[in-house]
């Protein structure tokens, strides 16, 4: 008896990025390799904001086996929020600025060499992280993070990232406002209790908080997080007990070259969720980002959902 012909959907932002004619025609090429390979694959353009979660939710709904999510981080952070506790697995095809979770993975930067190893890679169910936060209006709300979450000094930078400049220049800005935001930024301290299923949590003050899923971000800061992978139970997080830049500037200049080490103010901590929620005595706003996009600010918890996503991942593949 033959097998059921495997339903694949590849969506994707026809008119994102610098070569979005370019970028279509790798998509398109991308969609036939997995045909070759016995798939049954549609493609689906999205056509603003928020739709690829949104297709991504109709895909779950109409029987489809597997979603790739044809783009960066914030694609893929995008379309899991609609998988997550379904059964449909997660392919990403890296189209994007930062594409880290595909790094992690060790998916080619081909579209077309990607395809042909998703269409042999393992479904394997992970857990997330899920962060709960105040949305810009201010009300409750909570997402789901494969990659990182952070909250202080990143989200700060990833709100002042300019969309347009973003798809032209890449990665180039997140230097250019990494750097203004050191130069310019008070750090403000924010309150974490982390629950470490002891007696009473332990309580830290911070100026940034990075809970970190994955082993490697690639590029110049390698392995930021020693444990951390996409396996684990656990929280794995950076706290910078800090508000100086200069000792910023030192762990960041060390985790370049790979030198960095967790003593004096910046601590690695190991958590099954955290409550974070601003320092009574300063004013200022704290944002909140994951995946790379901003979220909102404090107050946030952050805790680990088991069981809860089906990616591909390729043979061989270090998670």
């Amino acid at each position: 008896m033959s097998q059921p012909t495997r339903r694949l959907a590849l969506i994707f932002n026809p008119a994102s990025g610098q070569l979005s004619n370019r970028r279509a025609a790798a998509v398109r090429e991308a969609a036939d390799v997995f045909r070759a390979a016995g798939f049954d694959a549609k493609l689906l353009e999205t056509d603003g904001p928020g739709s690829a979660g949104e297709i991504a939710r109709r895909c779950a709904e109409d029987g489809f086996d597997t979603v790739v999510a044809c783009g960066g981080d914030g694609t893929v952070h995008e379309i899991a929020q609609s998988l997550v506790g379904t059964q449909v697995a997660l392919g990403v095809i890296p189209l994007g600025t930062a594409n880290v979770l595909a790094v992690n993975l060790g998916l080619p930067r081909s579209p077309a060499k990607a395809a042909r190893v998703l269409a042999e890679a393992w479904p394997v169910r992970i857990p997330v992280g899920r962060i709960h936060y105040l949305n810009t209006r201010g009300e409750p709300a909570s997402s789901y993070f494969l990659v990182a979450a952070g909250i202080g000094a990143d989200a700060l930078m990833m709100a002042s990232l300019d969309p347009w400049l973003k798809r032209r220049i890449g990665y180039l800005l997140y230097v250019i406002e990494g750097f203004r935001v050191w130069a310019t930024s008070r750090f403000p301290l924010f309150e974490v209790d982390l629950d470490t299923r002891e007696d009473t949590p332990e309580r830290v003050e911070v100026s940034e908080l990075l809970a970190v899923r994955i082993p490697t971000f690639g590029g110049a800061l390698g392995r930021l997080v020693p444990g951390a992978n996409l396996l684990s139970p656990r929280m794995h997080l950076v706290g910078f007990g800090t508000r100086s830049r200069f000792e910023y500037l030192g762990f960041v200049t060390a985790a370049v070259v790979g030198r960095h080490n967790f003593r004096h103010a910046i601590r690695l901590h190991e958590a099954h969720a955290v409550e974070c929620r601003p320092h009574p005595g300063h004013k200022e706003t704290i944002y909140v980002e994951a995946d790379g996009e901003l979220l909102g600010t404090l107050p946030a918890r952050m805790e680990v959902v088991l069981d809860a996503l089906t990616v591909l991942v390729p043979y061989g593949a270090t998670l």
